[in-house]
């Protein structure tokens, strides 16, 4: 199993706009972070891809990845939607829909916020293009299945959204969490890769800080987690050096291969 990042920023990303800090202008490649987006690519193939954020066609090139085999949205904020569009030119090569998995929350959304590529009333002008895809309601707590790979989603609460992490295999990928309730937990069980959000080093009421989330990853137990929805407040080098062992930043373009 293979688990690459596409983006590990927050919704502003870094560099920040007009933001002059150390950080942003890092000339460390790690320092630059696009907006959060993973995929994860099974042994026999199958890539899932977690959300669509705005500089998805970016990342994907960079990835060198040009299909996928779903898409799991862990919910409906603008930084994890709004490149949907870049699906097009995954959606053109195949010969059915490419299903999107989310809550309900975060389906409806999409109709309400995309309804050129959802409503069936409203199709593309003749030689234009849009997504080809369908929405698939998924459940927290309850497993789904793509070709065959068990795909479990797990409810973390984030504000007033609804939010879910996925754990698929022994990979388990969190974003945009402010706790793991007691089921999150039992459902993390025997990960050997966990992906967790970690903010800011000050408290936040919809996002893990830093502390929080080494607390949770080390109650986890994990052998490996990386945090991800990193700001520009951290220097990948120095974060990463004041971190506990077999915790660390991950960053744009890491992969990370899973027996």
């Amino acid at each position: 199993m293979r688990l690459t990042f596409l983006g590990t920023g927050t919704s502003f990303g870094v560099p920040q706009i007009g933001c002059g800090c150390a950080v942003c202008r890092s000339p460390d490649p790690r320092d630059r972070r696009t907006r959060c987006a993973a995929v994860i690519e099974t042994a026999d193939g199958t890539r899932l891809l977690i959300d669509t954020p705005p500089e998805l066609r970016l990342q994907l090139v960079a990835a060198g990845i040009g299909h996928v085999d779903a898409v799991l949205y862990t919910h409906e904020h603008a930084d994890h939607i709004h490149g949907i569009d870049d699906l097009r030119a995954v959606t053109m090569k195949r010969g059915t829909p490419l299903p999107l998995y989310g809550e309900a929350p975060t389906l409806d959304t999409l109709r309400t916020r995309f309804p050129y590529i959802m409503d069936e009333r409203l199709r593309a002008i003749p030689a234009l293009t849009r997504p080809e895809c369908t929405l698939v309601p998924i459940t927290a707590g309850v497993p789904f299945h793509v070709n065959g790979v068990t795909v479990l989603p797990i409810a973390v609460p984030h504000g007033h959204a609804a939010v879910v992490g996925y754990r698929i295999g022994r990979v388990a990928y969190i974003t945009d969490a402010k706790l793991l309730p007691e089921a999150a937990y039992a459902a993390l069980d025997g990960v050997q890769v966990l992906v967790i959000n970690a903010l800011l080093r000050e408290p936040h009421p919809t996002h893990l800080s830093i502390a929080e989330a080494i607390a949770v990853a080390q109650r986890v137990g994990a052998e490996r987690t990386l945090f991800t929805h990193l700001t520009h407040h951290n220097a990948h080098a120095a974060f990463a050096a004041e971190l506990p062992a077999g915790i660390e930043p991950a960053y744009d373009g890491l992969i990370v291969d899973i027996p």
